[in-house]
């Protein structure tokens, strides 16, 4: 079991303080918006087996998940910086003995990698609208950008691997998002209820026409619409938004931060989604979203594709994210975990390349035994546990090999990434 030093990254959306005070860090007054723990190349995890290599510096390229910034950097103390004397990054490690790292098992299912990628993410404004394509879909857009040669850090590039993925996030603190179709009823009442000549045409459509047509016709048309007369109309709509309140007012506050972008129009057509501490939500492939504001837990299938609806100055390929977008309603599910006799808390997702646990460790209760098969990543997020003989405070987190004998003690929260297999 090997203690994490773990990159913070500075995307512009990030929270300034969120990440810091979980921390116990004085702000730099730079935003930090997401702490990653895992093997992407991208920003991998540190760690000490005292071999003497420095690898893994922790100045990644931006953007893993289409939420969008510019490249990040080191944080502080056990949680960041750059590799230090003796450090070596976890994805090194990983492609020097998956089996030891990762389980037989693992590998056989997943291939020598390790699959999730565990996050803190502190969002202190509006995220990119965007979508992600289920597995086929990422396979054949990958092959296929591949075939036509188009760079893979090209900004039009669409699909960066040949993966899909999923994620699920868990808030620690309230935490707002949007996450799928409202009905077009429900989205043509909000709409008409603003009284801005420029939507009734969009109001129209969604009454008119079957559900999926409804849904396709609406979002193609604000994507396609001319860039001025848009603009135009988002800023009158934000304006009635900021003057209705209630219902409206997530999307003023989205205008504010996007002012002029199609996205505006397109997030109201989505449920807007307040979690509790210990909610979460997961989401799958084809289901538009956008994480708006709050501090959570977040963990996803390792991979790069996104797809945007806008919320964003990056490319939004249009056609391919029309092909990509499920155009149906859905209740937003709310996950809540379910607790087991073993005091694992868990948050059921049909998905096998992440399965994400939470455990509440009271004073006086007995030791947590953890083993397990498969890589662990043990995350702090409230208390001072105990990891084995590992210390950890709200933020510190530690990589599990496979097969590893683990026992959590002490008090405090403890989130558990591993895989299913």
């Amino acid at each position: 079991m090997d203690r994490l030093s773990n990159t913070v990254r500075p995307y512009a959306w990030g929270s300034t303080t969120a990440i810091p005070e979980l921390l116990g860090e004085t702000p730099t007054g730079e935003p930090q918006a997401e702490m990653w723990m895992g093997a992407h190349p991208g920003a991998p995890s540190r760690l000490d087996r005292g071999s003497g290599v420095v690898t893994g510096d922790g100045d990644g390229d931006g953007g893993n998940d289409g939420h969008g910034g510019h490249g990040g950097h080191g944080g502080h103390g056990d949680h960041g910086g750059h590799g230090g004397h003796g450090e070596q990054a976890l994805s090194d490690l990983v492609d020097a003995d998956p089996e030891a790292e990762l389980g037989a098992a693992t590998v056989a299912k997943f291939g020598p990698r390790l699959p999730f990628l565990l996050k803190i993410l502190a969002a202190g404004s509006p995220l990119s609208l965007q979508v992600h394509p289920d597995l086929a879909q990422a396979k054949a857009g990958y092959a296929d950008e591949e075939s036509r040669g188009v760079p893979i850090d090209a900004p039009h590039r669409n699909y960066k691997d040949a993966n899909h993925k999923p994620e699920l996030i868990c808030a620690l603190t309230p935490f707002d998002g949007l996450c799928g179709f409202r009905t077009p009823e429900a989205a043509a009442d909000l709409l008409a209820r603003l009284d801005v000549d420029a939507l009734k045409p969009y109001v129209d459509l969604l009454r008119a026409h079957p559900e999926e047509a409804a849904l396709r016709e609406v979002l193609t048309a604000v994507l396609a619409a001319d860039p001025v007369e848009m603009a135009a109309t988002v800023t009158e709509t934000a304006a009635a938004a900021e003057r209705l309140g209630g219902d409206h007012a997530p999307y003023a506050s989205i205008a504010r931060h996007y002012p002029g972008d199609p996205g505006v129009i397109a997030a109201m057509l989505l449920n807007y989604v307040q979690l509790q501490p210990g909610e979460a939500l997961f989401l799958g492939a084809g289901v538009p979203h956008a994480y708006l504001n709050g501090l959570g837990v977040e963990i996803m299938a390792n991979s790069d594709n996104v797809l945007r609806c806008g919320l964003t100055p990056k490319h939004v390929d249009v056609p391919e994210l029309l092909r990509v977008v499920r155009f149906e309603a859905t209740e937003p599910g709310v996950l809540r975990p379910e607790a087991s006799a073993s005091g694992e808390e868990l948050y059921d997702t049909p998905i096998d390349e992440f399965r994400l646990s939470r455990y509440t460790l009271a004073p006086g209760g007995a030791p947590r035994d953890l083993t397990v098969d498969a890589p662990q990543i043990l995350l702090c997020t409230a208390g001072a546990p105990h990891a084995n003989d590992i210390a950890l405070t709200p933020g510190g987190s530690v990589f599990v090999p496979a097969g590893e004998k683990t026992e959590l003690s002490g008090t405090g929260t403890v989130f558990r990434a591993t895989v299913v297999v």
